[in-house]
């Protein structure tokens, strides 16, 4: 799995024209699953998230986590961020889960890090074309993907 993880103060989601879902402060998290992920790699990837030290405390410092500033959180389903772009023009996204997995894995992210922060996650529209607005806070983007755990 991999993730771009946007500190935001404030996002949306729109799919045909209507927004279905819209935070305040918190995070953006886009998730790309690939086709070796499994189960224990969406809990460990919640985890991380859940304490990644991205928000400032009242020193202006990156100490605070998700959990301590009671945040909210939008994940979007990003096959894309799998993208071989080795060979030509046209990425190819061979190691992209297909929708059946990713659907899975997507939910049972979604769940595991809804668990640890004690609230609902939000979401996209899994599969939808999906218009996102989000205020970058900082900016801070992290990038994050479970082949990279040690």
């Amino acid at each position: 799995m991999r993730v771009v993880v946007q500190r935001v103060s404030e996002a949306s989601i729109t799919v045909d024209n209507k927004i279905i879902t819209e935070i305040n402060t918190g995070l953006v998290i886009l998730l790309g699953i690939e086709v070796r992920d499994v189960k224990e790699d969406a809990l460990w990837l919640a985890r991380k998230i859940a304490q990644l030290r991205i928000f400032c405390d009242d020193k202006g410092k990156m100490n605070n986590s998700i959990l301590d500033i009671n945040g909210e959180v939008i994940v979007v389903s990003q096959f894309t961020l799998h993208a071989k772009t080795k060979k030509g023009n046209r990425p190819s996204y061979i190691r992209s889960a297909d929708h059946h997995q990713a659907s899975i894995l997507y939910e049972q992210f979604k769940q595991d890090l809804s668990n640890m922060m004690s609230k609902e996650v939000y979401s996209g529209k899994f599969g939808a074309d999906m218009k996102i607005k989000l205020i970058n806070d900082g900016p801070v983007t992290i990038i994050i993907d479970t082949q990279d755990k040690e």
